[in-house]
Formats: C-alpha cells, sequence, structure tokens
C-alpha cells in the first residue's frame, strides 16, 4: 500500500473543488463546475501504482457492492498470493470505512487566479490554496494550475506544486511536492477520464530519514458499468400513419 505521506498528496490531488465566485474566466468556471478529480461516473479501469521499485495492479468497478468494488490483480508483477489477497481485503476494508482524506474543498482562492499561458486551445490558470483547517500546514504554501481544453471545455490537467519549503507536520521537512494529474480529451465513445497522476516528494523527517520518493500511477482498461440509454422509439412507417401524425419518436 502507498506510504503515508505519498497517500497524502494522492488523495489531496483528489479533492480539488469548483470555484464558486471571484474574477475566474466564465469558460473556466463552467469547466470547473463539472470537473471531477477521479473522472467521469460509471466507469470501471485498472489502476497501476509503481514507487520505489514496487508496484500494485487494481481494478475497480463501481458496480459492484462497497467493499468489493476493488480487486488486487497483481503486486510486484506476479499473482498475488492468499496471504497478499487477504492482507489487501483488510487494508481496503479499514481504508474504505475510515477514510481520513484531507478536504481541501473550496480551498482555492478565486481572487488569485492568474492567467499562467494561453496556447489557442489550451489555456492554463493558477491559484493560490486557503488553509482548509487550523492544523493545514500545506495549503499556503502549495498552488494549483489547472489546464482547460476550450474545444470540449474540460480541464485536461490539473497541477499541484509547493512554491516553496514547509513542514506539514513535526519534525518533516518538505523541500519539493509536486503532483500532476492529466485527463483524456472527450470524444464520441468516451467522456474525460483520469488517465495518470505523478507524484514527486523531496525532504526529510527527523533531519535526517530521506523522504524522497517518486509514485506514478496509470489509469487504463475503462469501462462503461452504468446505465445504458433506452433505445429510441421505432418510427411510424409512412403508409400506416394517418396525415396528422408525426413522423418523429
Amino acid at each position: 500500500m502507498l506510504r503515508p505521506l505519498l497517500r497524502f498528496f494522492l488523495l489531496a490531488a483528489l479533492s480539488f473543488p469548483a470555484l464558486h465566485a471571484g474574477p475566474v474566466p466564465p469558460e473556466l468556471a463552467h469547466a470547473l463546475k463539472l470537473f471531477r478529480a477521479e473522472g467521469a461516473r460509471s466507469w470501471a479501469f485498472t489502476q497501476t501504482t509503481e514507487s520505489g521499485g514496487k508496484s500494485l495492479v487494481e481494478r475497480f468497478d463501481p458496480a459492484k457492492p462497497d467493499f468489493s468494488q476493488w480487486t488486487l490483480l497483481k503486486k510486484d508483477g506476479n499473482a498475488p498470493t492468499a496471504p497478499e489477497l487477504k492482507d489487501y481485503q483488510d487494508r481496503l476494508s479499514r481504508r474504505t470505512s475510515g477514510g481520513t482524506a484531507p478536504n481541501v474543498k473550496d480551498q482555492i482562492d478565486p481572487a488569485s487566479c492568474e492567467l499562467v499561458h494561453d496556447e489557442g486551445d489550451r489555456v492554463a490558470y493558477r491559484f493560490h490554496l486557503q488553509p482548509g483547517g487550523t492544523d493545514d500546514r500545506s495549503a499556503a504554501h502549495m498552488i494549483a494550475t489547472f489546464t482547460l481544453h476550450k474545444s470540449t471545455a474540460t480541464i485536461e490537467k490539473v497541477e499541484l506544486n509547493a512554491f516553496e519549503p514547509f513542514s506539514p507536520m513535526f519534525t518533516v521537512k518538505i523541500t519539493k511536492a509536486e503532483t500532476t494529474m492529466l485527463y483524456s480529451v472527450p470524444d464520441m465513445d468516451h467522456p474525460s477520464l483520469l488517465r495518470k497522476i505523478t507524484i514527486s516528494i523531496r525532504g526529510h523527517a527527523m533531519w535526517l530519514k530521506s523522504l524522497d520518493e517518486d509514485m506514478t500511477v496509470t489509469y487504463s482498461d475503462h469501462e462503461y458499468t452504468g446505465k445504458k440509454p433506452a433505445a429510441p422509439a421505432a418510427k411510424i412507417p409512412l403508409a400506416q400513419s394517418a396525415p396528422e401524425a408525426s413522423l418523429t419518436p
């Protein structure tokens, strides 16, 4: 499973909100209103996590009951053993039932909106974050950057970066913290889906222990598991319809 500090930045990245007010361009405000950091609802996917020479391949299916939605497929490149499967289910049960994910909802400061770059169809805007509580020691040192894909009115990339060193907890010093989340551009068959998350941390604890680590989470094999749209009603043949009947289903 993920180390606590890496899990902290992963969960923080997945908690980005939509903006509510401030000098935010209308097209960005609209995209953020519809934006879901975890991707579109009702889509199953395979999640591959790689960090520190270890790897974990999991399958998520939102159509299954809560405690059965995640399945361990591989651990460190091999099929999981029975003890590994039990340990995974035990950890998953505790994680699902007692979430302590940091809540950064509404932490983006709309008044700090700043244009970073404009490349025609892709425009990036940067925001400062506001502390989410009295014990939040990270937000004041972080900035969030959203890249808008104008043609589809969707968010294509989210970046969370520390612009200065900080201490999220006692004896811990973070000198670098970067999280990047990439999303697919929607097309006729797929909505905007989360494709990849990369996290890079540099720092130390107790002045000696290194906290340097990199993690990559890749999402693949997306499959829609929601309700299929109803088939359109059959049109009435012209020869059987009354003169005043509509041919529109």
